[in-house]
């Protein structure tokens, strides 16, 4: 299992306001193509693209963006966080 927990944070919100796009924390292991993978597989939602970047605590951290326009709230819903 690459993903871990959603990362929700103010700015992680106004991206997800803004942009649909949620973020995630993930093994550091993990590749894009997997994130990817195991993104469309649990939330049975089409994903576009993922950016992976470090966080200053050494942490890895990856920005999805979905296809549908309305995915990332519904993915947020659905884990009871909005």
């Amino acid at each position: 299992m690459v993903l871990k927990y959603p990362f929700v944070t103010e700015k992680a919100m106004m991206m997800l306001d803004k942009d649909s796009k949620l973020q995630f924390l993930v093994t550091n292991e993990a590749t894009k193509v997997q994130i990817k993978h195991e993104i469309q597989k649990a939330f049975e939602q089409e994903v576009t693209s993922v950016r992976t970047i470090m966080t200053t605590h050494g942490k890895k951290k990856a920005i999805v963006s979905f296809a549908n326009e309305k995915a990332a709230e519904e993915i947020l819903s659905r884990l009871g966080i909005m």
